[in-house]
């Protein structure tokens, strides 16, 4: 049986116009990212400042890196306008930053999460703080970028971090959905199927990475021509769709030796569940982050459920505070999605000025001079 969307005759050319520059034109929004400007540069760690307009001194003086996962653009804090945390921090008085890991290749198979966490973040925060003077800096990360986050400051407890807000990072995994296939075969075959693949790979290369990240929305890839045909009339619903797709497109591939690391020890044994990672001959405990932690989960998140994200806070002993809070979303669009200015933002906002308003006083500012 056929189905027939009836349109009415004046809004035929808009439908008409809208599916040539979707399927044949260029599309129909060009990519218009929020200008930025690099402040330093090498392999995987590009470090970007948001250009901010022209304010006091006092009133530019907020600086916040935000950390994307790796195997995804730094789009994700930028997706289109109105659907940009950049910008909103931007509006907001203050001055982000963003760390691009770039193209991940064969050559970067021996790269592990060590780079990450003892190099790669600890270099941004250093440089970003020395942009301001050597204040600390507020963090703000997506997915895994929340994880690598807090094994940094856990292992580098003398860093330049003021906060760090997290958004849909699981830290149980045992209690994401989507992995309990995979976690019940690797208990018969010892997870070697991935590994070999994996090591013969030299990692988790990018058409494989964007292939999962749409079959975690299997039902809408299946719907989507639908949607495209009923939406045809929607020009600004289509183009936030087209931002996805374009996202979706430019996503990198997994080092090697660290996606091994994040199959074997957090997807399979569930490391950071027990508040920890374990690299070999070492143990990055999470315990040891002392700063003040936000945890966002969207409660749409078919990739981080609620409850792995929620688990925290179990792990979190010594942070001074812990704020755990759930917004409506998918994984990409608790972030970034078209309510985020209204219910994920908000929290981050609330949470930042907070700890602004905390570093004026004397006990806070005896905790920066000690770190």
């Amino acid at each position: 049986m056929s189905v027939r969307i009836a349109l009415p005759r004046r809004e035929i050319p808009l439908a008409a116009r809208n599916a040539w520059k979707l399927t044949f034109g260029e599309g129909l929004e060009a990519p218009s990212p929020v200008p930025s400007t690099i402040i330093s540069d090498g392999p995987h760690r590009t470090l970007r400042k948001y250009d901010v307009p022209p304010r006091n001194a006092d009133d530019n003086d907020h600086p916040v890196l935000l950390i994307p996962p790796l195997a995804v653009p730094i789009s994700c804090f930028d997706l289109r306008p109105g659907q940009s945390l950049a910008q909103h921090l931007i509006d907001t008085g203050r001055t982000p930053y963003v760390i691009d890991y770039g193209t991940i290749g064969f050559a970067d198979r021996k790269l592990g999460f060590e780079e990450w966490i003892d190099d790669i973040i600890p270099a941004a925060i250093a440089r970003v703080s020395q942009e301001h003077g050597g204040k600390p800096v507020d963090l703000v990360c997506w997915c895994l970028g929340g994880t690598m986050a807090l094994l940094s400051a856990a292992a580098h407890s003398d860093q330049p971090i003021r906060s760090i807000a997290t958004v849909a990072t699981p830290i149980d995994y045992s209690k994401l959905p989507n992995l309990y296939p995979l976690r019940t075969a690797a208990k018969f075959t010892g997870g070697r199927v991935t590994t070999l693949g994996t090591m013969a790979m030299g990692g988790m290369p990018s058409p494989f990475v964007k292939l999962t990240f749409r079959a975690t929305a299997f039902q809408r890839e299946l719907k989507k021509p639908w949607f495209i045909a009923q939406n045809l009339r929607n020009t600004e619903t289509l183009a936030r769709m087209e931002a996805i797709e374009r996202f979706m497109a430019q996503m990198p591939g997994y080092p090697g030796r660290l996606y091994l690391q994040l199959w074997k020890r957090i997807m399979i044994r569930n490391d950071l569940a027990k508040g920890q990672l374990i690299l070999g001959d070492r143990r990055v405990d999470l315990s040891k982050v002392s700063v003040p932690v936000l945890a966002i989960a969207g409660t749409g998140d078919a990739i981080t459920s609620v409850p792995a994200a929620r688990h925290l806070k179990s792990v979190l002993t010594n942070a001074p505070s812990f704020q755990f809070e759930t917004a409506p979303g998918s994984h990409l669009g608790v972030l970034a999605g078209p309510h985020a200015s209204e219910t994920t933002w908000p929290y981050i906002d609330a949470f930042l000025t907070e700890q602004q308003k905390a570093a004026t006083s004397p006990s806070d500012a005896a905790r920066v001079s000690a770190n």
